[in-house]
């Protein structure tokens, strides 16, 4: 079957449910920059990679990382911390329970929702294609005009001091498209296309450092 017809079906089954879990779960309003429209980016950019890995793709595979894409930050409501993914995996285990869906047939989708925040990659299911392609969908969430706020919000959230975040970013920003790169080399014209979309981020958080530094020494 293509994987455009893999992906139609998981979104006719499971669009629906996933959104109305999303939101009884995690109230509107509530860290805006994690809330479903986040999440229903970090499913289309998973759509288009799927577009360009080689291993094989059937429907068990589409139906758990569509799941994935719609839980991974769910925890959050519960804990924004960097720990977040071990509540989403309870909530994700809770959506499949509540339609009889058996967890034990959905091992890598729970390993790599509570994993996926895992930004040295090498949490124990890194060979775990479906963390794979989670983890880069939701990396190349974190780039571009989008990628702005929803750093703020979140790193503020935690805690991180306003002249520590912007390199905080950086160093992490780049950990995630270096991830990113290496995992999609061999299709350079996607890499340059989302790498517009990083030094946009990049470009954004350096200029705030330097005013900073700028001003520290005047």
């Amino acid at each position: 079957m293509h994987i455009d017809d893999l992906i139609r079906y998981s979104e006719e089954n499971y669009k629906n449910q996933l959104e109305e879990f999303f939101s009884r779960k995690f109230p509107g309003g509530q860290l805006v920059s994690h809330g479903l429209d986040h999440h229903r980016r970090v499913w289309n950019y998973a759509k288009e990679l799927l577009h360009y890995i080689n291993f094989k793709k059937d429907q068990q595979f589409v139906n758990s990382l569509m799941i994935a894409c719609y839980l991974h930050d769910i925890g959050m409501v519960v804990d924004a911390g960097e720990k977040h993914g071990r509540h989403s995996r309870i909530l994700c285990k809770e959506f499949l329970t509540e339609r009889n869906l058996n967890p034990a047939v959905f091992d890598d989708l729970l390993l790599a929702v509570e994993n996926h925040d895992d930004k040295e990659y090498s949490s124990p299911g890194v060979e775990n294609n479906l963390q794979m392609i989670l983890s880069a969908a939701d990396d190349l969430d974190a780039f571009g005009e989008t990628g702005k706020a929803r750093y703020l919000e979140i790193y503020r959230m935690r805690g991180i001091t306003e002249d520590a975040i912007p390199k905080s970013i950086l160093d992490n920003a780049q950990k995630r498209f270096r991830n990113f790169e290496k995992i999609f080399s061999g299709h350079p014209h996607l890499v340059r296309k989302h790498m517009k979309r990083y030094q946009t981020l990049v470009d954004y958080f350096r200029s705030i450092d330097e005013e900073a530094s700028n001003n520290f020494t005047r």
